[in-house]
């Protein structure tokens, strides 16, 4: 069990660390993102060890990525690109 944990922070943090790197532009702080993807990384985990059979690392370590992943996608902001801007009503 220390093992997928460690295993589960260590790529939430990676996934983090990724995120940082390819989309800077459109995340807050760098602490924040780092801590929000090892913290979504150990509550996947965490689910998927409790939903499913604890024998199964590979499953586990899918779904602390699946929940990492979605955790950082809550972060994202908007492009500063509008493709359509619409004109108030007159």
């Amino acid at each position: 069990m220390l093992i997928e944990a460690l295993g589960s922070a260590l790529l939430g943090l990676a996934l983090a660390a990724l995120a940082v790197h390819r989309l800077a532009h459109r995340l807050p702080k760098r602490s924040l993102v780092l801590a929000t993807g090892t913290a979504g990384a150990l509550f996947g985990a965490f689910v998927t060890h409790t939903a499913l059979d604890p024998g199964n690392v590979l499953l586990n370590l899918l779904g602390s990525v699946v929940v990492s992943v979605a955790s950082l996608s809550l972060l994202l902001r908007p492009s500063g690109r509008r493709m359509g801007r619409r004109s108030a009503p007159a």
